[in-house]
């Protein structure tokens, strides 16, 4: 009998190690790159499998907000100003959780810090669901105050996602490979959207009270939260393959992992410094947009969220997101050299040019779905760059979480400030400033790569201008 891998459930038995009833010894064996043996792709091709639809999964538990949005604010009566308010409150807790929780991901490993998130999202998208029932309090404030703290419990447990899984894959795979496993893992993860905006099409759903957005992702949740304290394990070692040699910047670092030591790599170099910065940009274009485009597409178009034109819309956005992530992954192994700032910038002014699109062409639905699709894919082109990819290769093995701590928490930080400020700036239905109002934040994201254009973690200079668009390289071997 043969699994979706082509192995048989006999010697697929091996890949299930990681429960305490079966836990293998550690493997001391180095494996080297790119000659890899076939027990060990198979391992990985298990772990990345589970791991990246666990992460789809809490998507879904993130993103079902926004397709609520207008249904709950509708219910409830409550202002745009008050719903984006909701936003920034969970946007940013999930930005500080981050930063704290990227050590103790870095100290206790990925699978440690997937299992705990999971869980927590899946209970909080329950609490927040049974909301709807809690029609014996008195006021109107104390059921806002009630989901708004149980979401920003929600966004403290889905900030682990990103760090453990960063975390794991930075174990899992050499600094050459990473440009074109994070295209991978960050179109497979735009599938929890994808979800959302399935379940959005379905009008049955749609007819369901606000509630059910929450119950249902919390299933799946559950699900994979199981299937990955069956299955995913931190490193090759821990897995009984071996060690592998990345050679990021921890390849020789034999340093006892503090967080003192994760916060001095984090905190100490440029590059981290830049990109952290160029996150907050990235933030609060990112959640400006994805929070806030299904409600445009209410109000500003007059569109239900069951129209096709919507439901096809939104399948393009997901879908272009899905092709960012692949083109940012390919083009900076191949093009660029692992390089990860210029694939970035290039993604920066795809995001200028979409969304001044829109503040010109509202009117004009088709431009607007195109500026859209190609916001979404320069979006996914940044987030896999910095937040996906560039975080493992500075922080390394031993600081992947804290440096994604910082890059993703950042981000969000960022995005708190697109929540109330997009909230209040649309009050009473107008959307005019919108769009415009993010094109600033994308124009710096852009300005602050060219600092780093030749930055890679081979490089050690913290040399600004040496690293900067105008800073000379000599082709070296590890450019290939």
């Amino acid at each position: 009998m043969l699994d979706p891998f082509g192995t048989s459930m006999v010697s697929y038995a091996q890949f299930i190690p990681t429960s305490t009833f079966f836990k293998e010894e550690p493997n001391v064996t180095t494996l080297a790159f790119p000659n890899y043996p076939p027990s060990f792709i198979l391992r990985r091709r298990a772990n990345w499998l589970v791991l990246v639809i666990t992460y789809a999964s809490l998507y879904m538990g993130r993103y079902n907000l926004s397709i609520a949005n207008k249904q709950i604010t509708d219910t409830y009566g409550w202002s745009t100003t008050q719903i984006g308010t909701l936003l920034s409150f969970a946007s940013l807790f999930y930005g500080l959780a981050a930063m704290f929780n990227g050590p103790i991901v870095d100290k206790f490993g990925g699978r440690v810090g997937m299992l705990v998130g999971a869980s927590g999202a899946c209970v909080f998208n329950i609490a927040f669901g049974l909301g709807a029932y809690l029609g014996f309090v008195d006021t109107k404030t104390t059921l806002f105050l009630y989901l708004t703290s149980v979401w920003v419990l929600n966004m403290y447990f889905q900030s682990f996602g990103a760090l453990s899984i960063i975390k794991i894959n930075a174990h899992w795979y050499h600094v050459k490979e990473r440009g074109r496993f994070s295209a991978i893992f960050g179109s497979m993860i735009q599938l929890g959207r994808a979800a959302i905006y399935a379940m959005a099409a379905i009008p049955i759903v749609m007819d369901w009270p606000w509630q059910f957005k929450f119950f249902i992702p919390s299933v799946a949740i559950l699900l994979m939260t199981i299937a990955s304290y069956l299955v995913v394990q931190d490193s090759p070692a821990t897995s009984g393959q071996g060690e592998l040699e990345t050679d990021d910047v921890s390849k020789g670092d034999t340093q006892k992992v503090t967080f003192g030591l994760v916060l001095k790599k984090v905190l100490t170099h440029p590059v981290t410094i830049t990109i952290t910065i160029a996150e907050m940009c990235t933030g609060v274009m990112r959640k400006g947009f994805e929070d806030w485009f299904p409600r445009y597409m209410q109000e500003a178009q007059h569109m239900a969220l069951d129209n096709p034109v919507f439901t096809k819309g939104s399948f393009l956005i997901v879908m272009s997101g899905v092709a960012g992530a692949f083109a940012a992954g390919y083009l900076s192994d191949l093009l660029a050299k692992h390089r990860r700032p210029p694939i970035a910038a290039f993604g920066y002014l795809l995001v200028v040019l979409s969304l001044t699109a829109v503040a010109l062409f509202s009117t004009n639905l088709p431009v607007v779905i195109v500026a859209f699709v190609t916001n979404s894919f320069g979006i996914s082109i940044v987030h896999s760059m910095l937040s996906g990819t560039a975080s493992m290769d500075f922080g390394g093995r031993k600081a992947a979480a804290t440096a994604t701590g910082f890059f993703d928490g950042m981000q969000y930080v960022g995005g708190s400030v697109a929540g109330y400020g997009i909230g209040r700036l649309i009050k009473g239905g107008d959307w005019t400033f919108w769009a415009p109002s993010m094109i600033g934040f994308a124009v710096a994201g852009g300005l602050l790569m060219l600092l780093i254009w030749n930055a890679r973690p081979d490089r050690k200079t913290k040399n600004l201008w040496q690293l900067s668009i105008f800073g000379h390289w000599e082709k070296d071997k590890s450019a290939s």
